[in-house]
């Protein structure tokens, strides 16, 4: 069996970085982790290819030698999924998806022809798939029926289908699930409450095999939540440690956890210990009120500008996403998100309108109200809301736009990232013996880009120089790492006037529907009158 497997095209968003990867001489962001996992569960004497066309296009030869098309994603690639699936059903392929987005809504793969749908955990349901391909079947949709895998029986990734150059950061997962009930997440939907982890012993050979094909690159944990079992992520990072120092600490560490990482400060250093270097956090918003509406309880235990300052001074750079629109919010809620912002020193902010998941019990309560507007939703930054709000959706996204105006101004994102590193400066950081770094000229090209840019060219100069020296004082181990988040502004400064005016021009559309049914309403109530007389 001759198996292509096809990563479709991630649209412009927050998460592309675009221009910062262009940077850095790279072609995309992340890897398909979940298709190179599914690699490794197919019969390993079958014949397999990968291509993720957010790296290159599908030669025609590709298409030919293929005897089956495999394809996964996320919601946000719909568009690209579909037409693919529809392009290898032109070209007369068997083709199959599985991943979130066909698990979520597995009705849109099958309207554009698709012939297997291999949905839920792959673990479970790619041998159902491999079994009846051997006996010779055409279509079917295997599921789980609510069954998760033991996670601690997953090969290692097949890394070597990559292309591997082309990708800023590697990736790697540890856990699957998460402990809490955040009302809009559909992770626990997808994965359950309670977080499966792979044993220390499978990372550590994951990445000893990242090691061996030659990674010294960034390394991004891909789980939902980290930390959402910590007796075992510790295990986990007791063992890294030592790893890590016998290989020089090739690689530095990404990862997402809860906002309840501040309160085990052990749990910290031994990430810190073991070369993490950033964590991402879903703070939502900084308002109570809407974090126990949602049901993110875990963020109203202690303050968030105090978990926050935790988290960094321990060492830790912090991501974190934010949204507006949550049921009961009060006007003002994006001023607010970017005052938290600067004020807690966050450089990359996250930042979208509440959407409605499929499957989440956002979705489900959303459905029994009526409020829901549509059977899908659009994780982008540069869409709409797909339910009707408490508040005026005009307000929101009128209220979204101005903040995402200000987060994105360049020397607003230059003065938090400043402040990040100022309090990263206090950190009690280990001495680590690490491998030798070979200059790269693509990097010393992005460097150069990004001093010219914002150094001299914009008007962040007045600015960029006296914090870039400050920087080099009391952080001097922090400079290139300062410059490299520096050089995220050259992504989001444009993206910002994408999201302007894609999300004017939908609201526009928006305001006049509203006014064309408004107007409407008059003539239907006289016409009902004449009817009854």
């Amino acid at each position: 069996m001759k198996v292509l497997l096809v990563y479709p095209i991630f649209p412009k968003s927050f998460w592309s970085f675009e221009r910062t990867i262009q940077l850095i001489g790279r072609k995309t962001f992340l890897p398909p982790l979940g298709l190179i996992t599914v690699a490794a569960l197919l019969p390993q004497h079958w014949e397999l290819k990968l291509v993720d066309r957010n790296v290159r296009d599908i030669r025609e030869d590709e298409w030919e030698w293929a005897d089956l098309i495999m394809l996964s994603g996320m919601i946000v690639q719909k568009p690209d999924l579909l037409e693919q699936i529809r392009e290898a059903k032109r070209r007369g392929k068997l083709v199959a998806a599985g991943g979130p987005y066909p698990t979520s809504i597995p009705q849109d793969c099958q309207g554009a022809g698709i012939d297997f749908l291999i949905l839920d955990e792959g673990e479970i349901t790619i041998p159902l798939f491999i079994e009846a391909v051997e006996r010779g079947e055409t279509s079917g949709v295997f599921r789980s029926n609510g069954e998760k895998p033991d996670v601690t029986g997953t090969p290692i990734p097949r890394y070597d289908l990559l292309e591997m150059n082309a990708y800023a950061v590697m990736s790697v997962q540890f856990s699957r699930g998460c402990p809490f009930q955040c009302e809009f997440c559909d992770i626990i939907v997808l994965y359950g409450r309670k977080p499966r982890t792979k044993t220390p012993e499978q990372l550590l050979a994951e990445l000893q095999y990242l090691y061996d094909l030659g990674w010294r690159d960034t390394v991004f944990v891909v789980d939902d939540n980290f930390i959402g079992n910590k007796r075992n992520v510790k295990l986990l990072l007791k063992a890294l440690q030592p790893w890590m120092e016998e290989h020089r600490y090739p690689f530095p560490f990404n990862t997402e956890a809860s906002v309840d990482l501040a309160q085990d400060q052990e749990l910290m250093d031994m990430m810190v210990a073991c070369n993490f270097g950033s964590v991402f956090l879903g703070i939502e918003t900084p308002d109570e009120d809407s974090l126990a509406v949602t049901k993110k309880f875990q963020n109203t235990r202690s303050p968030l500008s105090e978990s926050v300052y935790k988290i960094t001074s321990s060492g830790l750079r912090i991501m974190a996403g934010f949204i507006i629109g949550f049921d009961g919010e009060k006007p003002g809620a994006g001023q607010r998100i970017v005052q938290f912002v600067q004020e807690s020193g966050i450089p990359v902010a996250i930042y979208s309108m509440l959407q409605a998941l499929p499957d989440t019990a956002l979705w489900f309560r959303l459905q029994k109200e009526g409020r829901l507007l549509g059977a899908s939703a659009d994780l982008n930054q540069s869409t709409l809301m797909n339910f009707i709000p408490t508040r005026p959706i005009e307000e929101i996204a009128r209220e979204y736009i101005d903040t995402f105006w200000q987060l994105y101004d360049p020397e607003m994102f230059l003065e938090r990232t400043h402040r990040c590193y100022r309090i990263l400066a206090t950190a009690n950081f280990p001495e680590k013996k690490r491998e030798p770094k070979k200059v790269r000229l693509d990097i010393v090209k992005g460097l150069l880009t990004v001093l010219w840019n914002q150094g001299v060219v914009r008007p962040t100069r007045w600015k960029f120089w006296p914090y870039l020296f400050d920087i080099m004082r009391c952080n001097p181990g922090g400079v290139m790492s300062y410059l490299s988040v520096c050089a995220y502004i050259e992504h989001f400064a444009d993206y910002r006037h994408i999201v302007k005016a894609q999300i004017e021009e939908q609201l526009a559309a928006f305001v006049a529907q509203k006014e064309q049914q408004e107007q409407a309403k008059p003539q239907e109530t006289v016409s009902e009158t004449v009817a009854l007389s």
